[in-house]
């Protein structure tokens, strides 16, 4: 009787070592990709934009900068790929930047 089962289980452990368990790896180190975008990187979002993370406001969304003065809240889940580990950016103290004008010509 077992030997009639032998090779389905040889079939599930080819298909396990083979398929299922470098997929889990991969998603594993997406999600650890994703969990480890911090401040300054510059992220691929799964709509193709790209942008750079200039905050991070909890562990589930960030701030991404995808044009000058141009900022949107992303969720965690929403990015993609990390392009580049960027170096945070170290922001004057005191120093604002004037907020963008929103009639105004372009130069």
């Amino acid at each position: 009787m077992l030997i009639q089962f032998a090779p389905f289980i040889v079939i599930f452990a080819i298909m396990y070592f083979l398929i299922l368990r470098p997929q889990q790896r991969r998603a594993k180190e997406q999600r650890e990709m994703v969990q480890g975008a911090r401040r300054g990187d510059i992220v691929v979002t799964s709509g193709g934009l790209i942008g750079k993370v200039t905050k991070s406001t909890d562990d589930t969304e960030v701030e991404l900068e995808i044009a000058p003065n141009v900022r949107v809240r992303l969720a965690r889940s929403g990015i993609a790929d990390v392009r580049s580990k960027g170096e945070p950016v170290k922001d004057a103290p005191g120093a604002k930047t004037a907020p963008a004008k929103k009639d105004a010509p372009n130069p």
